[in-house]
């Protein structure tokens, strides 16, 4: 079996969605090739965690993807952060490069629009922001925008956390490797 190390360095920044999605969203998204995950505690997430299920829990997600990175041959084992809370999080300064947070807003800009500029400007650290079920208050997204994040469409079709997480991460994939 083949083994690859993506070009772009992508961060999937997570709201923890409820039941075990998170743990699909891990798997897939290590698949896809993502450099790191940092797991989100918004107003609107369910899942609360005290300190010792909070890193029981990254740990858990820390084996999953090592075994994803085992299965689809990646090279580098991303890290899974400790679920941190989101404002918290922002305060700590958001990753370098472009920062984009998918958006149910209206008069986003399209995915491909912002990734194609990103592209034509040889961009190689990228981060993607998905909110919970029910996507980020009023309050979450003008705390991001206010951050640097870029708000863009994943389209038309209102998509589930997981679906959203793994459409941007594919599109980022293919934009910018």
């Amino acid at each position: 079996m083949s083994s690859f190390s993506p070009v772009a360095h992508l961060t999937l920044c997570q709201a923890v969605p409820k039941g075990a999605n998170m743990d699909l969203i891990i798997q897939k998204s290590v698949e896809l090739g993502v450099s790191a995950i940092v797991p989100l505690v918004t107003d609107r997430t369910i899942v609360r965690l005290n300190a010792r299920e909070a890193e029981a829990k990254r740990q858990k997600w820390q084996r999953i993807a090592l075994e994803a990175c085992k299965q689809c041959g990646q090279n580098t084992l991303p890290e899974v952060a400790l679920p941190v809370p989101f404002a918290e999080w922002l305060r700590g300064g958001i990753p370098e490069g472009l920062n984009i947070i998918a958006s149910l807003a209206p008069g986003v800009r399209p995915v491909r629009e912002v990734l194609e500029t990103a592209r034509s400007r040889s961009v190689r650290h990228a981060s993607l922001l998905v909110g919970p079920e029910g996507d980020f208050t009023d309050r979450e997204t003008a705390m991001a925008l206010e951050a640097g994040f870029v708000p863009v469409t994943l389209g038309p079709i209102v998509l589930r956390v997981e679906t959203a997480a793994f459409f941007g991460l594919a599109a980022m994939r293919y934009a910018l490797d």
